[in-house]
């Protein structure tokens, strides 16, 4: 059973930067294409940052050039740095990996942006 477990979160002024985590288990890292999702409140889930390989990155217009999504395999890890937050960046913040067309998800990490 694949496990995701998202930290990092918490509150930030608008300009400053987190680093969220997430910490895989339950199977074999390295294989699995890994994405960050976020869910504003009042509104439904939206795909933030992929990371297919771990040479490949792709991004929402929305972040892109702001948000960094990396990976450490060897401690199955998926991070997604967030430089010069907005107020509008504010939400619960979700790891997920697809695998064998099930979706797995964490718990998720509450980031707040004030303004």
């Amino acid at each position: 059973q694949i496990q995701l477990v998202e930290s990092g979160g918490g509150l930030a002024q608008s300009g400053e930067d987190l680093r969220l985590s997430c910490v895989v288990s339950g199977f074999l890292f390295s294989d699995l294409e890994m994405n960050w999702y976020r869910q504003a409140p009042g509104k439904g889930r939206e795909w933030v940052a992929g990371m297919p390989s771990e040479s490949n990155t792709m991004y929402a217009q929305s972040v892109k050039g702001r948000f960094t999504i990396s990976r450490h395999n060897a401690q199955s890890t998926l991070y997604l740095q967030m430089n010069n937050l907005k107020p509008e960046d504010t939400g619960v913040y979700y790891c997920n990996t697809r695998y064998r067309g099930t979706d797995y998800w964490g718990r998720g990490t509450l980031v707040i942006v004030s303004s």
